[in-house]
């Protein structure tokens, strides 16, 4: 059964694709200035949108033909992440950003997964004075002003 799109009084539950990518930690920032390039990853009125998790190991062996050569040994690659953000139901510009990805990432073979979602996106009504939004707390990442 598909996903169908909804709405609350304050949110739209919409129609997306996640896409889902590992990379070196020391990649992200290069690879996402690529993808912000090509799509501005906007939701409503901020722009670059997406997740990074936190570090962890990778675990591979690389086969005969593989550019390190073939190896023996399943190699454990601490520092690995997943970048994740979501875009339209648009074939062609998922198309346009997987190759995009697959032509900046630093891997043979990047690990590039796409999901079919319901994703939230805020009608934009007025909460200015919404005593539960970090501009009305105390917020540990932005003071009131």
């Amino acid at each position: 059964m598909a996903m169908q799109s909804f709405g609350t009084s304050s949110v739209r539950m919409e129609r997306l694709l996640l896409v889902m990518v590992q990379m070196p930690a020391e990649d992200v920032d290069r690879i996402m200035e690529h993808v912000v390039k090509a799509v501005p990853l906007t939701m409503g009125k901020y722009d670059s949108n997406a997740y990074q998790s936190a570090a962890g190991i990778e675990r591979y062996r690389p086969l005969e033909g593989a550019a390190a050569g073939a190896e023996n040994e399943v190699r454990k690659r601490p520092g690995v992440v997943e970048v994740s953000f979501e875009l339209e139901e648009d074939q062609a510009l998922l198309e346009r950003v997987v190759e995009l990805i697959f032509q900046v990432h630093s891997y043979q073979e990047p690990v590039i997964r796409v999901e079919s979602i319901l994703g939230s996106r805020s009608k934009g009504l007025d909460d200015k004075d919404n005593p539960n939004r970090w501009w009305n707390t105390a917020g540990d990442w932005k003071t009131k002003p």
